[in-house]
């Protein structure tokens, strides 16, 4: 019997990962460009993000009544296509259409369902794979979505210093090739079922568990502390060291990135050897930390360490709720990781606002918008707790 190379089902979920991040982070580099070239206004650029989140929320609901009729395989398979279909059409759709923005806004929308499908079945793909150590595979796969982010704004400010910005359609079709190329990859890696047919619970029998909504509230918490910081990352950084656009790209949310790929490869490697609720616990005090030295600190350079360290307080946080929740509840199936990646994302809506309104409010101060978000790692903290106190034979 031929042995099943589960190495390769690694490699396309993190190729997958990398996808969401591009997904993710590609467009909004190009949001001044189509203001410029399209005439697309602030709000209507707004409308891009706030589609592309929508989406996947929708995506995130939809998949916990879907998945499981039309199998693993044809799901992800449909999110490489979708994710690359969206990217190459940024390439032509703008200059087809009589209105650019809804070419962008339709492109937008199609990679979005591909980023959702992924966020939704990479994790439980890894956490059906015979692998020891899934908490710190977990971390592992999770890492990639972050490197994919750094490797993003980097590769694509070399791309536009060199050949210039006006060569913008050039670099999409560029990233579309990560998501195509992946379509082989998951139609021929092995893919194991999560949870044997009729055993996996329903929807109500979550909603039922009380330990089901402690793992919601931590989602909740890790997509607001994480998405929060990284969402505003670039506007801290200029407008706390006042440098231009790239210098805050690459010092902001490529910092806050790359900070948050060390902490999640940190305990995929060395994992096995920690207790991860502790870990969650000190990364949560540390995500505080990190909040009250960014909204406190009168010199920048110290409030701009505590934003990119604040990467590394956050990483653990979103897949680490994942893992625990396998762990208490390994009948949960894929309803329960869409319903998690459904928590995440609203968290990761809620976060960023609420730092904006605040800011807003403050006369637009960004260091008081940052320090309303203390409270997302504060409750993380707690649920943790909460849940090492309760929960039996989880490390």
């Amino acid at each position: 019997m031929e042995k099943k190379n589960y190495r390769k089902t690694q490699l396309a979920c993190y190729l997958g990962f990398v996808t969401q991040a591009i997904c993710a982070n590609f467009v909004p580099l190009l949001f001044i460009t189509f203001h410029n070239i399209y005439g697309i206004s602030f709000g209507q650029l707004a409308l891009i993000s706030s589609c592309f989140f929508v989406t996947q929320l929708i995506v995130d609901l939809l998949c916990a009544g879907i998945v499981d009729k039309l199998g693993y395989r044809v799901c992800i398979i449909a999110a490489a296509i979708t994710s690359g279909t969206g990217l190459a059409g940024l390439a032509f759709l703008p200059d087809l259409l009589p209105i650019p923005f809804h070419g962008i806004l339709a492109c937008v929308i199609i990679y979005a369902i591909g980023s959702g499908l992924i966020e939704v079945l990479g994790s439980p793909i890894i956490e059906a794979c015979p692998f020891e150590n899934k908490d710190s595979m977990m971390s592992l796969l999770h890492s990639f979505y972050c490197w994919g982010w750094v490797g993003v704004v980097l590769c694509s400010t070399v791309f536009f210093t060199v050949f210039g910005i006006e060569h913008w359609r050039i670099m999409a079709l560029i990233w579309s090739i990560i998501p195509f190329y992946n379509i082989c990859n998951f139609a021929t890696c092995p893919i194991e079922p999560l949870v044997e047919d009729g055993k996996s619970m329903t929807i109500s029998e979550l909603f039922k568990t009380k330990s089901f909504w402690i793992f919601i509230v931590l989602m909740i918490c890790a997509g607001s502390s994480e998405i929060a910081m990284g969402q505003w990352a670039s506007a801290f950084a200029e407008s706390a060291l006042h440098v231009s656009k790239t210098v805050g790209d690459l010092a902001g949310p490529c910092g806050f990135a790359a900070c948050m790929g060390i902490s999640r490869l940190l305990y995929g490697k060395l994992g096995e050897k920690v207790d991860l609720t502790i870990f969650m616990m000190a990364s949560g005090v540390m995500c505080l930390a990190c909040y009250l030295v960014a909204g406190l600190a009168e010199i920048p350079l110290i409030g701009l360490a505590g934003c990119a360290l604040c990467g590394f307080s956050v990483g653990i946080m979103w897949p680490g709720s994942i893992s625990i929740s396998a762990q208490i509840l390994p009948s949960g199936g894929t309803a329960m990781y869409a319903l998690l990646a459904l928590a995440g994302d609203l968290g990761g809506a809620a976060g960023p606002a609420i730092i904006g309104n605040v800011s807003q409010k403050a006369a637009n101060d960004l260091q008081a918008g940052v320090l309303a978000g203390i409270g997302f790692p504060i409750v993380l903290v707690i649920a943790v707790l909460y849940i090492r106190r309760t929960a039996v034979g989880i490390r």
